[in-house]
């Protein structure tokens, strides 16, 4: 049997909307994009939604747009995907990297600890799709000595008057904080709609703005669409009307438009998103909670406590007490079954971006941990339960095979 890692959820209402925006004869951003912007608004509660081409623009996007530039620096948590601090980069400030929890998030008394009058900004990271510590966050920026430590440079900044809490959900669509689908817990949340991820447009990504007073987040969202189009005042949807040609450029932006036919995909699976993906994606992590609970050496991912709930995006199993090298043979085992498994995610540290620029795993011990014993298990809709049993079958197997030996 082969089972693949992540393959996207297409059915008959995907190929019937993507046919549709062909048919249309409009492919580029145009009236589905609206569609599914409406649609990120209603299921979140985000007060505006701005689609865009990936996650790692989003951020960008939001990043240049408050302002984040050379000399200021922004706290990420060492363990997440490279884009992270890539976004960080790309705006010509700092990526300051800190240590993680037990559950994959990130540490708010690391984020405490690494604070100077330099940081503009904070990306805690859902990993997984496990929601991070908004509530502390949250005290820890408004907190009065913490405040006082903040050094703004430009408009928004001075809006603002503390630091932005910008979180990267690419992973936690769907997922619940304080009892709320998330989309409001930071003052910005940035998802992912990458094409492994729980709701795909092939590449795309989504920003809701639910900053607070004073700041009006549909004007937020204008500007940003505005900049998101290389600052020109009318898209080509309204620029093909008859008659509307004309236009003006009035800010240096950015290429990072979605087009319609990715919006499509995303459209078509957001109308289905509870009701079928995200209940299925559950089943699933179910099932290997019901299995994985049974064995001694096994540490379950976080899913559910008192007004939080994952989005299922990730089954990110640990293994006690074993090596990186052991998790690494275990994989090897799985694989030869046909299982395609993964690794999620090198704390960035040990890549070597990262560590050409001075950033040392030894200063991240609770991330290294956590990966050292990782193995991300299949978990999609289209598993059935044979295919489970057999992923289930197969990952004990390799487990034990290998710590009766270690």
């Amino acid at each position: 049997m082969n089972i693949p890692f992540s393959p996207p959820y297409i059915d008959e209402s995907v190929e019937a909307e993507v046919l549709d925006a062909l048919r249309s004869g409009w492919i580029t951003t145009g009236p589905k994009v609206k569609a599914l912007e409406h649609e990120v608004c209603n299921y979140t509660s985000a007060e505006a939604c701005l689609a865009v081409n990936s996650a790692t623009s989003a951020l960008m996007l939001v990043l240049h747009w408050y302002g984040i530039t050379k000399g200021d620096e922004v706290i990420i948590p060492a363990y997440t995907y490279t884009a992270t601090a890539l976004a960080v980069m790309h705006v010509g400030a700092t990526p300051v990297m800190v240590d993680v929890e037990d559950d994959f998030n990130i540490s708010v008394e690391k984020i405490k600890e690494a604070i100077t009058s330099k940081t503009k900004a904070i990306i805690p990271v859902d990993f997984a799709g496990w929601p991070c510590n908004y509530n502390a966050i949250h005290t820890l920026v408004n907190d009065v000595e913490i405040k006082k430590m903040f050094s703004p440079t430009s408009e928004q900044q001075h809006k603002l008057q503390r630091m932005l809490i910008l979180s990267d959900a690419a992973h936690s669509f769907g997922a619940v904080y304080n009892h709320k689908k998330l989309g409001t817990a930071a003052d910005i949340t940035v998802f992912s709609f990458h094409a492994v991820k729980n709701l795909t447009t092939a590449e795309g990504g989504c920003i809701c703005l639910s900053l607070p007073t004073p700041f009006n987040n549909n004007d937020v969202y204008t500007t940003l669409r505005l900049w998101n189009l290389n600052g020109q005042t009318k898209d080509a949807f309204s620029k093909s009307k008859a008659g509307g040609w004309r236009y003006d450029i009035v800010y240096p932006g950015f290429k990072m438009n979605l087009p319609d036919i990715l919006a499509a995909i995303g459209l078509a699976q957001i109308r289905k998103y509870d009701s079928v993906l995200l209940k299925e994606r559950k089943r699933v992590f179910d099932f290997y909670v019901d299995k994985f609970s049974k064995q001694n050496w096994a540490i379950l991912p976080p899913y559910h406590q008192e007004g939080a709930e994952t989005s299922y995006h990730l089954y990110p199993l640990r293994i006690k007490n074993i090596t990186e090298e052991q998790r690494d043979f275990i994989i090897e085992k799985i694989a030869a079954t046909g299982v395609a498994v993964n690794v999620h995610f090198q704390p960035l540290p040990l890549l070597k971006i990262f560590k050409d620029r001075g950033y040392n795993i030894n200063n991240y011990p609770k991330a290294y941990n956590n990966y050292q014993s990782e193995i991300s298990l299949p978990i999609y809709p289209q598993l059935n339960n044979n295919q489970c049993i057999y992923i289930v079958d197969n990952v004990i197997n390799a487990v034990n095979s290998v710590i009766s030996n270690g």
